[in-house]
């Protein structure tokens, strides 16, 4: 059984290398085209400093920027659950981020797109415990829409990089 899926992996390695496959962080690949080269925007609030913060730990800190990233950051909290007595019992965040990737050398816009994702977080304890999960939530929607823009970054073809 082992040596049927070798030649699964196999194939299907031969097959991806046949159709101009290349890894996003290999030597051709645009993935590691924009590691230490974009440079962040100031974050005006916790919530962008975290999101800066997650897109610094996988693409690097610029080092030789040649790209900017803007982006424009939404959220939207809507209070879900509730007790019999009408008290909150879970609160649901949406979250959206608009960005724009910028050649610095020419100004011109290199890619767009918008990401979202939503997370949720307990109301139902004291007033310490719903604050310290609101912060833990947004920490995690933080880092999950940072994760979807960086991932999105490196889907960009390398030809397409100035």
């Amino acid at each position: 059984m082992w040596s049927y899926n070798r030649r699964i992996l196999l194939v299907s390695a031969l097959a991806l290398a046949g159709c101009g496959f290349t890894p996003a962080y290999g030597p051709q690949g645009s993935g590691s085209a924009l590691l230490g080269a974009i440079t962040l925007e100031e974050p005006a609030d916790r919530n962008e400093y975290i999101l800066n913060r997650r897109l610094e730990e996988r693409l690097g800190r610029a080092t030789a920027p040649r790209y900017s990233l803007k982006t424009v950051l939404t959220t939207n909290e809507n209070a879900l659950g509730s007790t019999s007595t009408g008290s909150n019992t879970r609160s649901h965040v949406d979250g959206k981020v608009a960005y724009d990737l910028i050649d610095q050398a020419t100004g011109q816009s290199v890619h767009s797109h918008v990401v979202s994702s939503f997370v949720g977080y307990s109301t139902s304890g004291s007033n310490v415990s719903t604050f310290a999960s609101q912060r833990d939530a947004m920490e995690r929607l933080m880092t999950i829409l940072a994760d979807q823009i960086v991932d999105q970054l490196t889907l960009i073809e390398p030809d397409q990089l100035p």
